[in-house]
């Protein structure tokens, strides 16, 4: 199965099952902090991270903190999720020029744990982001980062290179690509008997008796 196969299999789920399909597989410290909030709810985000982490130096160079800056979008990959730990809450990890350049080279969103700036931009651009707030403060002179492609925390949740992250309205997992394909399979089977659960409820079932028949509720 391609990543394209399995984000057109993942986009028809929802947070909600795939945190029970995990739980249900003995996994744990999968869903990631309320904090974090779409700034497009309507939107479903899921895809392979690209994972960057980084640091407060009110000390740096302007141009120092901007060609570290660029850089960082220059190593982004096509059709993955720019996952950021920033430690700061003080500046914004995404605006305008940074969306724009990552949504031409075909990345697929951005997760921060920190602030956006320019929302209104983000959100006629289509550039799917999720974040804590919203600041005009912006990196320069400001912020360094300290790594890219290593394993990263956002609360309690240990995001490594290329495990998936999957989120909606409801909230965002993330879901080890080992088990990956595991949990894909699992949760479109959950979501059919959740259909046959619903569909006996319409019909007239005792809930209970549906749980009991289906297994599932």
């Amino acid at each position: 199965m391609t990543d394209v196969d399995r984000r057109t299999r993942l986009e028809g789920c929802y947070t909600s099952v795939l945190h029970d399909v995990m739980r249900s597989m003995g996994l744990r410290n999968f869903t990631l902090p309320p904090r974090l909030r779409p700034l497009q709810p309507d939107t479903v985000l899921t895809g392979p991270a690209f994972t960057v982490e980084g640091r407060i130096d009110e000390t740096a160079d302007p141009h120092e903190t901007l060609l570290a800056w660029t850089g960082l979008l220059s190593r982004a990959p096509e059709g993955h999720v720019w996952t950021c730990q920033p430690h700061t809450h003080l500046v914004a990890q995404m605006g305008e020029l940074s969306a724009e350049t990552l949504h031409m080279k075909g990345v697929l969103g951005c997760v921060v744990d920190g602030a956006l700036r320019d929302t209104g931009f983000l959100l006629r651009l289509g550039f799917r982001c999720w974040g804590t707030h919203h600041t005009p403060r912006d990196i320069v002179g400001m912020w360094l980062p300290t790594a890219t492609d290593r394993e990263i925390m956002i609360g309690d949740v240990a995001i490594a290179p290329g495990d998936w992250l999957h989120g909606d309205r409801d909230g965002m997992v993330r879901i080890p690509v080992a088990r990956l394909d595991d949990v894909i399979d699992a949760a479109v089977t959950a979501m059919n008997t959740e259909n046959l659960v619903r569909t006996a409820i319409l019909a007239g079932m005792d809930p209970q008796d549906a749980y009991l028949k289906h297994g599932k509720f």
